[in-house]
């Protein structure tokens, strides 16, 4: 008999997307503050700000990215639960843009071209089989 009170796949990794997103942002912040410094980050940050770096700029980037598709899988995570449909290609498409998602970050730290962009293909078809489990 399944244990009632065990979470299904999909809010387990909405859960576990939140801890990724604080990763996602400190990630960038940190890079952001190596290269401004520390009283930049403490600071008002008014002005003109220089153009950030390589490394900085893909971090920030690859964060605004994940910004865009991230209320995708919230909605679709916690429409899955409140209509009781989760599990099935559900689940599967929820752990494909978890792993998609993760493995995007050092893809674009380090400039791989065509396999990041594939890489965000394959978080999107796991949106998609969400998608198709929800409707």
């Amino acid at each position: 008999m399944p244990d009632p009170t065990a979470l299904p796949t999909e809010l387990i990794l909405l859960g576990w997307s939140t801890v990724m997103l604080f990763a996602y942002i400190m990630l960038q912040g940190q890079l952001v503050t190596r290269e401004r410094g520390t009283d930049w980050n403490a600071g008002p940050r008014d002005g003109d700000e220089k153009p950030l770096g390589e490394y900085a700029g893909r971090a920030a980037r690859a964060l605004a990215n994940f910004q865009e598709t991230y209320p995708i899988f919230v909605a679709l995570a916690l429409g899955l639960a409140v209509s009781d449909r989760t599990g099935g290609i559900g689940a599967i498409g929820a752990i494909i843009w978890f792993v998609a998602r993760i493995v995007y970050v050092p893809l674009y730290l380090f400039g791989v071209k065509y396999i990041r962009s594939l890489c965000w293909l394959v978080s999107i078809l796991g949106l998609l089989l969400m998608l198709i489990r929800f409707l």
